[in-house]
């Protein structure tokens, strides 16, 4: 295939991704393949798109917001809306991931306390 579009092979390959995510994310209007009968042929544009919402779903961003990011890329700002929106959503991720994290910090050091003591118990 060429460099400018890829086939659901490729891309599963390329972005180790099943078949069935790509087309869950063209249903979802995230993806727009080229169609050629029954083949779907990716462009850049849906790589590149791809690759962003995988990291938005690694970063814990729900599907909707991905597409409401990807959906500013076209505002003619170059991008400026889009990133600006990027970050504020970015931030909030963070203060929720950070706070996610303080919380199972103190559930392991509760856990490990828990374990102790019980081992404490078992040892009397």
């Amino acid at each position: 295939m060429s460099d400018d579009v890829m086939t659901i092979r490729e891309m599963c390959d390329a972005f180790e991704v099943t078949p069935r995510t790509l087309r869950f994310y063209e249903a979802k209007e995230l993806l727009f393949p080229v169609r050629e009968g029954q083949k779907r042929l990716f462009t850049r544009r849906d790589r590149a798109r791809l690759k962003l919402i995988l990291r938005g779903k690694r970063f814990g961003f729900s599907l909707e917001d991905i597409r409401q990011l990807l959906d500013l890329y076209d505002m003619g700002d170059q991008q400026k809306t889009q990133m600006a929106e990027t970050l504020k959503l970015a931030r909030q991720r963070l203060r929720e991931m950070e706070r996610q994290r303080d919380e199972l910090g103190q559930a392991i050091d509760e856990l490990a306390a828990q374990i102790a003591w019980g081992e404490g118990k078992l040892a009397e």
